[in-house]
């Protein structure tokens, strides 16, 4: 046969199997996702770090802990099927599920369980939330399937505090390999990091619970708005759970192909303030910045339009929410008075470091726009993620920044006077003690309520807006979540319809 003939029959095939070749092509297609995210997370390991970027990853998918918050903010069980509270409400017996396995193949029981929360509380823990583990007094197995943990005091929150991603549960023999190749019991499985590029995760085929949909899933990361943007248009992402463009969020809406779904967050989005630096010191120097920040100019320029004003650390979808944001209404004339009273007539100058986020850029200008009317000159400084967490949130070198608490119900974190605000009270302190040891829904309310007045009186940070959630993706894509009462990006129920 020549090979003239040969190349016409080879040709009439591939124009004769065309349409089945690339049909074939898109339902492969259908079996993965393309996620987009803006921050790249330091590392993989959610039991040691503070940033949100690690659970958006591994949260549900590659790790799991004995509860898991769902996509509504109820707790749900995970690797416990089951539990047990005895009557004075401090010891928990829980049923472990048989037959789970780690990734690597080792097998789940009972001890790994007493590991990961004895390293959690140990004195040389370096769980960013440590203090979720405070009320625990001893974890003990009393058989490969039941574990009994112990609190100090009844603690409301116990269980809610068993799904944050800081509390899953991992293996002893692979635990330090865990930011750079994670491993853990959930429907995912860790496949590769390109640092700077994406993350992939593939189908765990032996899972204990319902397998995942999608055979493989990347997380992309894309830190520039426009980028993501082009990316989306082009087909190159299929979903942005949190869109970073919110100023094309009307390109998308119009586009027949995309969905777009305005959900909410658990993100208080703040003015953080080092309370223990300069000026800001002064109670009166703090009020003073309350009353020059403009919230509604702030979301209108940072934000588009999009998030919801508030006057202290805490989610205005919660029932717990205390609206103050009254209590220090937009007012410069006051603002230059009380700062005149703090003993800086003229001002002074500070300096705002500003994370990667177009919220905190976007939003750092306006702030600083606003604060030089009432004579306060700031110095604007672009940091990395991984600086902002070195030089911020570890070293407390800052002034002021911008940064989103995604962390669900996060106000205990006023509470502990190391961390990075360096707000000192023992009032607050003594209300989070009562909080924990409260277990009754009404009384816990009140005690939240006078935790959000005290910090709001205190002006401990300069409370802006609460983040609303831009979700776009492909519109056949189903199972993302529309709010966020956790830090994730939760694949495990995703996939693509016909």
């Amino acid at each position: 046969m020549s090979r003239m003939r040969m190349k016409t029959i080879v040709t009439l095939i591939v124009l004769t199997l065309g349409i089945t070749i690339n049909a074939s092509s898109v339902m492969a297609g259908k079996s993965s996702l393309n996620l987009g995210m803006v921050l790249e997370p330091p590392h993989l390991d959610p039991t040691a770090g503070a940033a949100a970027a690690i659970d958006e990853v591994v949260y549900a998918n590659i790790f799991e802990g004995l509860t898991r918050i769902d996509k509504t903010g109820a707790v749900k069980p995970a690797l416990a099927s089951s539990w047990t509270v005895s009557e004075d409400k401090k010891t928990y017996t829980f049923t472990l599920r048989k037959g789970v396995k780690f990734h690597d193949g080792a097998s789940f029981e009972a001890g790994d369980v007493v590991f990961s929360l004895d390293r959690a509380r140990a004195k040389d823990s370096v769980n960013a939330q440590k203090a979720l583990f405070k009320p625990i007094e001893s974890v003990t197995s009393k058989d490969p399937n039941t574990v009994v943990v112990t609190l100090s005091q009844p603690t409301g929150s116990f269980l809610f505090n068993m799904g944050w991603g800081d509390a899953v549960i991992v293996d002893e023999k692979s635990a330090g390999k865990n930011k750079s190749h994670p491993v853990g019991t959930g429907p995912f499985k860790f496949s590769k990091w390109v640092k700077g590029d994406r993350i992939v995760m593939a189908r765990n085929e032996g899972y204990w619970g319902t397998a995942a949909k999608l055979k493989t899933a990347t997380i992309k990361i894309i830190p520039d708005p426009a980028a993501a943007v082009s990316a989306m248009m082009a087909g190159d992402i299929d979903a942005f759970a949190n869109f970073p463009a919110p100023e094309s969020l009307s390109q998308f809406k119009s586009d027949p192909r995309f969905k777009v779904v305005i959900g909410s967050t658990e993100g208080e989005t703040i003015l953080s303030t080092n309370n223990e630096r300069g000026p800001f010191k002064k109670l009166k120097v703090r009020q003073a910045i309350a009353h020059a920040l403009d919230r509604k100019a702030i979301i209108d320029g940072a934000m588009f339009g999009y998030g919801t004003p508030i006057g202290t650390h805490f989610a205005p979808h919660h029932p717990a929410y205390v609206d103050l944001i009254s209590t220090h209404p937009y007012d410069l004339d006051k603002a230059k008075k009380l700062l005149a009273e703090a003993g800086y007539p003229d001002g002074f100058k500070g300096v705002i470091k500003l994370p990667p986020p177009p919220y905190a850029r976007r939003g750092g200008e306006i702030v600083a726009s606003q604060l030089r009317k009432i004579g306060i000159e700031l110095e604007i400084i672009p940091v990395e993620w991984a600086q902002w967490l070195d030089q911020v949130f570890k070293k407390r070198d800052y002034d002021l920044t911008i940064v989103s608490h995604t962390e669900p119900m996060d106000i205990g974190i006023y509470a502990r006077k190391d961390y990075y605000f360096a707000y000192d009270s023992p009032e607050f302190q003594g209300l989070m003690q009562k909080l924990a040891a409260t277990v009754k829904t009404d009384a816990r309310y009140k005690i939240l309520g006078d935790a959000q007045r005290l910090i709001s009186k205190n002006c401990v940070n300069g409370f802006m807006f609460q983040l609303a959630k831009h979700g776009v993706w492909n519109k056949k894509v189903q199972g993302l979540w529309e709010n966020s009462p956790v830090q994730a990006n939760d694949l495990t129920q995703v996939y693509w319809a016909d």
